[in-house]
């Protein structure tokens, strides 16, 4: 039986729960699953890693554009820190998550052990979620596996990237089927981001603020479109004990078990103890 517990409004929403020790909270990407984390996972035994698919991707229930948001998406997640009894998580975000995790410390600070985030920050460059809007919702590019592993090595920004790595990748992100490769989320969350990207931009920098007084790291890769230097300039400015890397041969968004990334984790999780 999948672990599943049901939301608030009945949806059906998928995690895994696995080791033992301090709890690790790992919220993925925009688009992406639990599989988000499947580099990282092994450099955690020490912790109790707790992943989760958000409503409308993977293997948890859709419920529609209008409750794909930050805010819904991160009362799912308190949701899932109550159902499996506990007060608090240190939490790894990566992109999306990492806004949900910020959007946490500030309405629910009391939940989080800290906050580590992956290429994300409180300005998300336009022309970078241009990039993202063209690409969200809509079927792959390529209609086989195989196909795909070449579709995604051509992608900008990626260096010192193994065959195997985009293998991997190819098969975490598209599933078989009876027309060609699909996509393992809601389409509808293209009409969800389009709406949000079409509002005025949310002032973000009060979210990161609220991180104050607890564990804070930042990893981000060097060729990101999405967080720039001088939001990372900004973001060290107001907290200069943020632990941070910057991984080389990574555009948005790293995938953690770079040394660079990995040195950054294992320092944030110690700060939480």
């Amino acid at each position: 039986m999948m672990p599943l517990f049901t939301s608030a409004d009945g949806t059906p929403l998928y995690y895994e729960d696995t080791g033992r020790g301090l709890p690790v909270l790992a919220l993925p990407g925009l688009t992406r699953t639990t599989r988000d984390f499947d580099y990282l996972g092994p450099h955690l035994a020490a912790y109790r890693l707790i992943r989760m698919d958000y409503r409308g991707r993977g293997q948890s229930g859709w419920s529609g554009a209008a409750n794909y948001t930050v805010p819904q998406e991160a009362a799912d997640t308190l949701a899932l820190l109550d159902h499996l009894g506990l007060d608090r998580a240190a939490v790894i975000g990566t992109s999306r998550g990492g806004l949900i995790g910020m959007f946490l410390s500030a309405t629910a600070g009391d939940r989080l052990l800290g906050l580590c985030l992956n290429d994300i920050g409180p300005v998300i460059d336009a022309d970078g979620l241009r990039r993202i809007a063209d690409l969200v919702g809509q079927p792959p590019a390529v209609r086989s596996h195989e196909d795909a592993v070449a579709w995604l090595a051509l992608q900008d920004g990626y260096s010192d990237v193994p065959g195997t790595r985009w293998e991997a990748e190819a098969r975490i992100h598209f599933r078989k089927g009876p027309n060609g490769l699909q996509i393992t989320y809601d389409p509808a969350l293209r009409e969800a981001f389009i709406a949000a990207l079409e509002d005025a931009p949310a002032d973000l920098w009060p979210l990161f603020d609220a991180c104050a007084g607890q564990p804070l790291a930042l990893i981000r890769g060097a060729n990101s479109d999405l967080l720039l230097p001088g939001t990372v300039a900004e973001m060290r400015r107001r907290r200069p004990d943020m632990i941070f890397a910057e991984v080389a041969g990574r555009p948005h968004i790293p995938f953690l078990d770079e040394a660079e990334s990995l040195a950054v984790v294992h320092a944030f999780l110690e700060s939480c103890q």
